[in-house]
């Protein structure tokens, strides 16, 4: 009898075990993480780094159910008066499949100091970074905004 109960308990622990690893990969395909960055404004005077979390779809013509995005921005330079800036173009879907974006504006004027950020958007069609240095203000200028290229960090199409 004891045996038995012995031969039972190893029988169930393989099978346990055998399973485990089909949980793990069914796991990872829930969601595709990826690192980006570093990425520097011009001048190496900021650096953005993170990652990013897109929600799996069945339909790759679609937009992800959801992104998530984190990371750190961090000023490069040595003066209070200089910022450095992470902006984020996000364009996304309303209920109606019509287009929308929204912009995420993240900065640090501290010298070395990181500031840490994180959004989650639902119904993504393609996440965008760019990386500025300029002069304290509340918001990027428009210089930083519209000059030069941004970055795709996630498109859904890819």
């Amino acid at each position: 009898m004891t045996l038995t109960r012995s031969l039972a308990g190893i029988t169930l622990a393989a099978g346990v075990l055998a399973l485990a690893p089909l949980a793990t990969a069914t796991a990872a395909q829930a969601a595709t993480a990826k690192s980006w960055g570093p990425y520097y404004a011009s001048g190496s005077k900021a650096k953005v780094s993170g990652s990013l979390i897109a929600a799996a779809k069945n339909d790759p013509s679609l937009p992800a159910p959801y992104v998530k995005v984190s990371g750190k921005v961090t000023s490069l330079t040595h003066k209070s008066s200089t910022c450095g800036w992470a902006l984020f173009r996000v364009s996304y879907f309303d209920a109606a499949n019509k287009p929308h974006l929204a912009y995420r504006n993240y900065r640090t004027c501290s010298y070395g100091a990181k500031k840490t950020f994180a959004f989650t958007v639902k119904n993504v069609g393609e996440v965008e970074l760019k990386v500025c240095s300029e002069a304290k203000a509340a918001k990027p200028s428009l210089n930083c905004q519209y000059a030069g290229t941004w970055k795709t960090l996630y498109a859904y199409y890819k």
